[in-house]
């Protein structure tokens, strides 16, 4: 049996047989009904060729807890509108959809399987992961090679979180699997896009617009509800304070670090390059790095032309350690780097930074590029919650706390600079400029 089916042009790619099909984009593409259609259309297609067995498929999740967070009542509604039932041999069950010649569709979570339950699947022609930010890399390693028969496709459906996700990493990054063919599709590439859709896309324009990029227009997250400068980032990008910034060769160049260790587990090592040009902050690069020693962050000040930066570490930069007695200030000043220390801000120094910071963004400035970085940290930069009781716990210490601490310490010394106060430390004086 074939089905005439109307396809919206950008998903017209994934038409064709290929190992790999893969769609993203943010929301109301019509991904998702694609692929249920697709799968239907395949399902019904497939026992006509010299009588074979019907389709195996599968439709994934990360963690599928219970049928209402698989695809199933989207495909049952994709048959009832094709007009495809019984009489074409397919048939609803309880946890799965019977499909012609004893074909079948289930719904699972790759949770839900180990290295030897998932060999259950080898027959499987169609993997179909919907919402696939949340697949993990042992998922996608277990899976991929799991689905091996002979004309076997794999479909990942997703709307974009994180350019670290496993997903994006597969299919977006320097290297894709061979047989790729992949599709980022959004609202204004599908059309049947609907009134009350319009309704909702405008809606989050106005009312959340430090989200709407995410949730509409398939970007990766920048800032998460409840972040500490989601409206200011915001307001930047609309007063045109991201964009190319040169480095003005007259001014003193700062570099400002949050201190990270060496080891796979330790903190990141921040920095954001900065000069001050009148009352501006212009932020020109980020940088950031996990578990290396200081020569690796000194090798990249010199390599990027900033090896007479003056370093600015918060308090603990001068802690000696126990056996070496050196700190990072006495080892950036025999690297040649004069090196400023900051004040210890005691009791809550995480919000003293935070207010400091939402002050001072009037006057801030970023390089597009050299700073992506360090915005998707501050971006992401959120309060921990205590769920039960509905109350703030804090800044939330994650990968982005660093780069955010490291900000924070910008507007802590900007506030000194354009007082004049340099409290009782001995370090030269900045320029006020």
């Amino acid at each position: 049996m074939k089905l005439s089916l109307d396809t919206a042009a950008v998903f017209e790619p994934l038409l064709q047989p290929s190992r790999y099909k893969a769609a993203y984009g943010g929301r109301g593409s019509g991904k998702s009904h694609f692929f249920a259609e697709k799968l239907i259309e395949d399902s019904a297609a497939h026992p006509g060729e010299n009588g074979s067995e019907g389709l195996r498929s599968i439709c994934l999740r990360e963690v599928q807890r219970d049928l209402t967070q698989s695809s199933k009542a989207l495909i049952e509604s994709k048959m009832t509108a094709m007009g495809v039932g019984e009489a074409q041999g397919f048939k609803v069950y309880k946890d799965c959809i019977a499909t012609p010649a004893d074909g079948l569709i289930i719904f699972k979570g790759m949770r839900d399987y180990t290295a030897e339950s998932i060999k259950s699947l080898e027959h499987f022609k169609r993997a179909w992961w919907e919402e696939a930010t949340g697949a993990s890399v042992s998922s996608l390693n277990m899976l991929r090679p799991t689905i091996r028969a002979h004309g076997s496709e794999l479909w990942f459906s997703w709307n974009p979180r994180r350019k670290t996700d496993a997903v994006d990493v597969l299919f977006r990054g320097p290297e894709t699997p061979t047989g790729s063919v992949i599709v980022a599709s959004n609202w204004r590439d599908n059309p049947w896009f609907t009134p009350e859709l319009e309704q909702e896309r405008q809606d989050c324009l106005r009312i959340d617009a430090d989200q709407y990029d995410h949730i509409w227009e398939g970007a990766y997250v920048s800032v998460i509800t409840g972040a500490y400068y989601a409206r200011q980032l915001a307001e930047c990008r609309a007063q045109g304070h991201i964009c190319r910034l040169g480095r003005d060769p007259l001014l003193p160049i700062y570099a400002y670090w949050d201190i990270g260790g060496t080891g796979a587990k330790a903190d990141a090592c921040a920095i954001w390059i900065v000069q001050f040009v009148g009352k501006e902050v212009r932020c020109l690069r980020y940088y950031e790095a996990v578990g290396q020693e200081l020569g690796e962050h000194v090798g990249w000040l010199r390599r990027s032309g900033f090896d007479k930066a003056i370093c600015v570490l918060p308090h603990d930069g001068d802690n000696k350690d126990k056996v070496y007695r050196v700190s990072y200030k006495s080892e950036l000043e025999r690297a040649g780097f004069t090196v400023m220390v900051q004040p210890n801000l005691g009791a809550g120094a995480a919000i003293t930074r935070i207010e400091k910071a939402r002050s001072v963004f009037p006057q801030v400035y970023f390089d597009d590029e050299g700073t992506k970085a360090g915005r998707d940290a501050i971006g992401w930069y959120h309060e921990k919650k205590d769920r039960a009781r509905n109350i703030g716990l804090g800044p939330e210490h994650d990968w982005s706390s660093h780069g955010a601490d490291a900000f924070g310490a910008i507007a802590i010394d900007y506030e000194k600079r354009t007082t004049k106060k340099w409290g009782d430390l001995k370090q030269p004086q900045m320029a006020i400029v």
